[in-house]
């Protein structure tokens, strides 16, 4: 045996399959996994791993990276959470198919939707596409930390053909659902994994306006899965209220049977309808006894709005006196903030309507911490703070945020906390016909950053949680690899086994732990984003090349665009 590239050296190995954690070592070749175990010759470079866990690369099935991959290389943070592989296009928003004159109006969806500035996709953007081939060629153009995979976005292709009236809503002609029937097919021919859509009140453009697809028709919908069926690729990823749920969980199923593919619903767990998850699991589990594809799409923590004066969002930011202050740039409005006279003036303000809504959820805010704790005791909120201090919620939560140089950040669960704890999580990530995803990695960029959710899968769920019983390791790695390769038809990776792709994480175990997020400047125009680094991936490695070690990058970029189904 010649000598491999690299060698995993003295590692204890959890493939993938769930199955038991063995020593072994691991050879790489032509960045596919050469070896494992028996007599592995030394290689031109080589790991220590003893102690280490080595885990396949993690696979991110729902980020927003969009516009991140056309001036970007790096797919950070999911990257830095050990994610191999991340798909974009989710939620039926993207950037193309898109003429010309369209690019201010998809920008505005973005930026509504998904909490990305205008001003850097304006300045980044390069724009150098029209149809959805175009775009899958632009990005298959560059080099990045971890491969990227695309879908077909709705939003983007209705207006597309459809133009303003596809903006409005307006019913799409049978003309106009035949055309995108058939861009849908060119797009996944040309190596989409997949077509998404929204379904959602909850999504907007940045002008108030309901996402394109809000009620998209029956007969706009299966035209675009009979595309689909021709295409003989791709899931359909959806998002939807499910306010009507049997009428959706009816329709799904019928696209499912039309199109032979793949359905994949995002499934949260509302305050205000707590129990109605329980019903779309039971709906998706009768769906599938009767030979059908359909997952829910769950996260491993609550989605969460963080809070700061140094983010898109505080407590304080409906007041007039904090209005006036609100465009300066952050270190001018330390200034103010730190000024006694004005925190005594803001805190003699009255709310306006958002503010006031915040005001009376203080049992709902609570201080992040570094490490950050998601899943916070009632007794440690802001309001409970406040009690036992004998002071107004509102002077705790300042001096919260003021901490750090004014950089405090407060952590406000608003989904799958409904108990004001996890353990209808727990439910959910241990349920049939579940994924873990929904980081949403490159999107809400200055109030969330949960793509670090694939991490947190491992510390809390297999090691740190103290509240009910706790997950194997082997199963976790599973979760967070193998399934969610396998839903998304990339069968060469998710699985240590010979021949398999070589996208590796090696963790030290013991010492992982995720940090508290911080604001970075590093988008285009100089625009502000969360990101969260986690301690303890020893090495992240891609197509075989180490690309991280020790958390920090090493300059080598073997991720490429993965154009259709894989294995």
């Amino acid at each position: 045996m010649s000598s491999p590239s690299l060698v995993i050296r003295n590692g204890t190995i959890v493939d993938g399959s769930g199955g038991d954690p063995v020593e072994a070592d691991l050879a790489i070749d032509g960045g596919r996994i050469s070896a494992i175990g028996g007599t592995i010759p030394k290689g031109r470079e080589e790991i220590d791993a003893r102690g280490k866990l080595v885990t396949p690369g993690f696979v991110d099935v729902h980020t927003h990276y969009d516009a991140q991959v056309t001036w970007s290389d790096s797919l950070s943070p999911s990257s830095w959470n050990g994610a191999t592989t991340v798909l974009l296009g989710n939620c039926g928003v993207g950037f193309a198919p898109c003429h010309a004159d369209q690019h201010d109006l998809l920008i505005n969806l973005m930026e509504g939707v998904e909490d990305i500035p205008e001003v850097v996709m304006s300045t980044g953007l390069p724009w150098n596409w029209h149809s959805f081939p175009d775009y899958l060629a632009a990005i298959a153009g560059r080099a990045y930390d971890a491969d990227v995979a695309a879908q077909v976005p709705h939003a983007a292709l209705r207006v597309y053909v459809m133009g303003e009236r596809g903006a409005n809503r307006e019913p799409a002609t049978d003309d106009d659902r035949q055309r995108m029937a058939a861009l849908t097919e060119e797009g996944l021919r040309a190596g989409a994994l997949g077509f998404s859509t929204s379904r959602t009140l909850n999504h907007r453009a940045a002008d108030g306006r309901h996402i394109p697809t809000l009620r998209a028709e029956e007969a706009e919908l299966t035209a675009i899965a009979r595309a689909m069926r021709a295409a003989g690729t791709g899931w359909l990823q959806i998002v939807s209220d499910f306010e009507d749920q049997d009428g959706e969980i009816g329709l799904f199923r019928r696209l499912a049977e039309v199109s032979g593919r793949p359905v994949s619903l995002t499934v949260l767990q509302s305050d205000r309808r707590p129990e109605a998850w329980r019903e779309i699991l039971a709906g998706i589990a009768e769906a599938n006894r009767a030979g059908l594809e359909l997952t829910a799409q769950i996260r491993s923590r609550p989605t969460s709005v963080l809070l700061g004066f140094e983010l898109s969002q505080n407590p304080f930011m409906g007041r007039p006196s904090y209005k006036k202050i609100a465009a300066l740039p952050f270190a001018e409005r330390l200034a103010h903030l730190r000024d006694p006279a004005f925190r005594a003036r803001l805190m003699g303000e009255t709310f306006e309507d958002r503010g006031r809504r915040q005001a009376e959820s203080w049992d709902r805010f609570f201080a992040l911490g570094d490490p950050p704790d998601y899943e916070p005791s009632p007794e440690t909120s802001v309001a409970a703070r406040a009690a036992r201090e004998g002071r107004a919620p509102q002077e705790v939560a300042w001096d919260l945020l003021m901490e750090r140089d004014g950089r405090g950040i407060l952590y406000k669960p608003t989904t799958n906390f409904a108990a004001g704890n996890l353990d209808v999580v727990r439910e959910m990530i241990a349920a049939p016909h579940t994924l873990l995803g929904l980081g949403d990695g490159g999107a809400h960029v200055g109030i969330m950053c949960d793509a670090t959710a694939t991490s947190y899968t491992l510390t809390h769920w297999t090691r740190d949680r103290g509240r009910g019983d706790l997950f194997p390791v082997a199963w976790a790695v599973k979760r967070l690899s193998l399934d969610n390769a396998a839903a998304i038809g990339l069968n060469d990776r998710g699985l240590l086994r010979v021949g398999k792709k070589a996208d590796i994480n090696v963790l030290d175990y013991d010492r992982l732990r995720l940090r508290a997020p911080q604001v970075v400047y590093d988008l285009p125009a100089g625009g502000k984003r969360l990101v969260q680094r986690t301690e303890g991936f020893d090495a992240t490695i891609v197509s075989g090349a180490v690309v991280y070690r020790g958390g920090e990058p090493t300059g080598v970029r073997p991720g490429r665009l993965v154009r259709g189904p894989q294995g």
